[in-house]
This record gives structure tokens, sequence and C-alpha cells, in this order.
């Protein structure tokens, strides 16, 4: 099964290629594996200690972010090694500045992981949420070398508890030790015969509490939202848009809406104001007296929606009608209710929110204009709201604390 599992991944690698000739991300995975050998013999190892981060994509990273600083604190003089699956994750944080070296990782073969390792020669390894690469696990093991998942969280319909799952049970099973995020996930791994598990929480509430703290305020959209009922839009998609306008043109009379979209581009911009008429304007345009009329203020550009959550009084947050919700903590951190579509079942803290009532799920034009109204005009109902969603957050944090007491005493004990 082994010999297998290496097969597959060189077929999966081969019948990718063809895919580089027309996608941008594909050629930039394709183009990034090709240079971590020169990446990796130019970095100089230190004398201190060598911490291996890997991450999917960017969003595991923010997710191992608290650690990583905690790591590098606690430890004086030890270098960290930070490696991407994903072009999206890659390319954003190749320039972190708290890393020795940040590549991509290198194909999981036996080959692969035996070069790599041995080069870093790390002294811990952290593989982020849902990062199982059984050749690098294998090898660490090997060489007796601490490896720790990091949030993870486990379902009985992963592969791992499924009836022909025997050969991939011995994955997990591979890692030092397994910080979970809930009962849940340790009861599953305990009936596999895991014991190494610690229920730690999600290092996202320490990552969006910090970045609570050191926010950046932003003029125009606390300019915009003065004196009015606001509600924010963050990481929205077309079907989120479709209603949140329908509710804009037909119901909102004095309210404030800022809108940040997933996607920026042109055509999916021009769509939305399309769609709004007169009633809003871009931030790339905005001057407060061209603004006095405008109902919704419009995010065309990335990197601040984590900002704009403080000058909301309640949030929508996008994805519920596709694969799923984004990020909704870094709204709540801010003690605003979250409103988002149906499909949120799989995000552990949409669901305990939802169950608290501090969040609430929509599936319809008429159930979300029932929320925002109710959330306007009763202002006792959204104090309670609120309340409730500050306080999940703050019972929530300190996950990364109780990963590093436990990883920096294993690891200062070497």
């Amino acid at each position: 099964m082994t010999l297998i599992y290496y097969i597959l991944v060189h077929l999966a690698y081969i019948m990718a290629m063809p895919l580089a000739l027309f996608s941008k991300k594909t050629r930039l995975w394709f183009t990034g594996r090709f240079r971590w050998r020169r990446k990796i013999d130019q970095w100089q190892r230190a004398s201190g200690q060598v911490f291996w981060f890997h991450a999917a994509s960017l969003g595991e990273f923010e997710q191992g972010l608290p650690v990583m600083e905690s790591m590098k604190t606690r430890v004086p003089g030890s270098q960290l090694v930070l490696t991407f699956y994903s072009p999206s994750g890659y390319e954003v944080r190749k320039n972190f500045e708290k890393a020795d070296l940040v590549t991509y990782l290198p194909l999981d073969t036996a080959y692969n992981a035996k070069k790599f390792i041995a080069r870093i020669k790390p002294d811990a390894a952290f593989f982020i949420k849902y990062e199982f690469w059984y050749g690098y696990l294998k090898q660490l093991n090997e060489m007796h070398i601490p490896c720790f998942l990091i949030s993870g969280i486990f379902r009985p319909e992963q592969v791992f508890f499924r009836w022909y799952g025997f050969w991939f049970r011995r994955i997990p099973d591979l890692f030092s030790h397994l910080f979970v995020q809930d009962k849940a996930s340790e009861s599953l791994l305990n009936s596999s015969g895991i014991s190494r598990v610690t229920v730690s929480g999600d290092t996202r509430f320490d990552r969006v509490t910090a970045l609570a703290a050191k926010r950046q305020p932003v003029a125009i959209a606390g300019d915009f939202s003065a004196s009015a009922f606001c509600l924010i839009a963050g990481s929205t998609w077309p079907a989120d848009e479709d209603m949140l306008v329908e509710y804009i043109n037909k119901d909102s009379h004095g309210m404030k809406f800022i809108m940040a979209p997933h996607e920026i581009g042109r055509n999916h911009i021009s769509r939305l104001t399309a769609q709004l008429k007169n009633r809003h304007i871009l931030f790339s345009e905005y001057h407060k007296e061209r603004a006095t009329d405008k109902q919704v203020l419009i995010i065309d550009n990335v990197g601040m929606l984590s900002s704009l959550y403080r000058y909301g009084h309640c949030a929508y947050v996008g994805g519920g009608f596709g694969k799923g919700i984004h990020n909704i903590l870094e709204a709540a951190v801010f003690g605003i209710p979250v409103i988002f579509g149906p499909n949120y079942h799989k995000a552990r803290e949409a669901v305990e929110m939802t169950e608290a009532g501090a969040a609430f799920c929509v599936k319809s034009p008429a159930e979300l204009s029932g929320i925002i109204n109710k959330l306007a005009a009763d202002s006792k109902f959204l104090e309670l709201a609120s309340r409730k969603a500050r306080l999940y957050v703050q019972q929530n944090t300190g996950a990364a604390e109780t990963i590093v007491n436990h990883v920096v005493h294993l690891v200062k004990s070497k």
C-alpha cells in the first residue's frame, strides 16, 4: 500500500502538468517546486534550534502563526523554516519576516522527504490542521524528530475512520502529539488507538484576538458608518450579494453597508455596482461630500477586512451558499453578531455561535431581512447577541499557549 501511495503521488503530479499551460496558480505550483533544492542549499542553519512549520495555504498559515511567534519568543536564537503546499499561501507570505527560510513543500516522496529533512535538520516539526503527508511524517518518525499537529480536527467521514482506511490510519499515529480542536476529534483518535492527543482548541482565536489588538483604524470606514446602524459584509460571493442587494434596495432606509467582496476584479465589482444603482461608492473613489447620500461602501482592495469589522453593529460573512463560510471569528472578536448562509456546519465555531445566539443562519432573502431588521430595531437583542459573540471568543483563546507549553518542555529537554 505504501508503494501504491507513492505511485499515486507521482501520477497526480504528472497528470497536473497540462493544467500549468492554462492555470497561473498551477504554473506557480510547479515552478516553485523546481527551485526547492537550490533554496535549502543556500540556507544557512545556525547553532540554535530549528522549528519547521508546514501550512497548506494562507488560512492555515494564519492559524499556525500564534504558535510560530510564541516558539520564536520562548526559544531565543531559534530559526523558523516555513513551507507551503499552495501558491495562494506562498505567494502572499514568501517574505514573512520572522521566518529564516520560506519555500514550497517538495512533492511527498521518500527521496524528497529524506533529503529535505536531512538538510534542514529540524528540532521539531509542526503540521497545521489537515496536513497529513505520509512520506514526511514517516521520515521524521524514523529520525526521532518530534512532530506535532496544530488545531487538528477529525470527522467520522475522513478516510482514517472508514472501513477501507486501514492503511491511512497509521498516518495520524506518526505524530508525536496531536493538538485538536474538540472532544469529538479526541474521541475519534482514541477509538483508533491513538492516545497522544490534547484538546487545546483552535489557534485562530488567538490569531484574531492578536489582530484585533493591533487593528489599524480605517478612517474612511469610520466616517462612512458614523451615526447609522452599519452591517459589514465580508468575503461575499454572488449568491450572498444577490440577497444583500435585494435587502438594500428594498428595506434598508437609514442603514449603512460596507461590502468587501471575496473577488475584487473589475467584472465582479461592475456586476455589484450595477445591482446597487446609485446607492454605492467605491473605497478607491471615496470623497466625503460624494458619500453623503450613499448607503453602500464597496471595498475594492484586499487586506483590510479584519480591521473593518470594528465599524459594524453586525456582520454578514460570505461563502455559506457555496463550499462553506469564510472566517467568522474576525468579526466576532469585535463583539458583533454574525449572519451567514446555510453551508456552515463544517465550521465548529459557526455551529457553536449559532447555538449560543451569537450567530444566525439565513437561507432566503426573507430570513435575511428578518434578522437584520430585528438586530437594527431591538437594542436589547443586539446587545445580548453582541455580548455572547465577544464572550465566545474570549472563552476560546489560549490554544497557542497550551501547545507551546507542551512543546517547549520537550524540545528544551533534547
